[in-house]
């Protein structure tokens, strides 16, 4: 990896954590729930990015260093889509449990 290639990731990852920051002190609270539940569940790109940079990895030889990375990242991304339907599905529960009470 080149020192120019090293710079940019670290300064693209930094500004991320800043806007992330940002955008989530913006949104009201009543949101919260929603918005991370749909922003958890396209964490499965993050998962086929993975896969592919895996396969990339495998494919050019360094396997041990990279394959740990994919794994990880795969792992990680895939507890983040598990939570992300979690809530989805919490949330869903919790609205039709207030429906189910009107009607009764």
């Amino acid at each position: 990896m080149t020192p120019e290639l090293l710079i940019g990731s670290i300064t693209l990852f930094v500004l991320s954590i800043f806007l992330g920051f940002e955008l989530i002190t913006k949104v009201p609270a009543m949101l919260h729930t929603p918005l991370m539940s749909g922003a958890n569940a396209i964490s499965g790109i993050s998962v086929v990015g993975a896969l592919i940079g895996a396969n990339v990895a495998y494919d050019g030889g360094e396997t041990l260093v990279s394959g740990l990375l994919a794994f990880l990242a795969i792992v990680l991304a895939m507890i983040n889509v598990i939570g992300g339907f979690a809530v989805t599905n919490r949330m869903l529960n919790m609205i039709a449990g207030k429906n189910k009470r009107k009607e009764d």
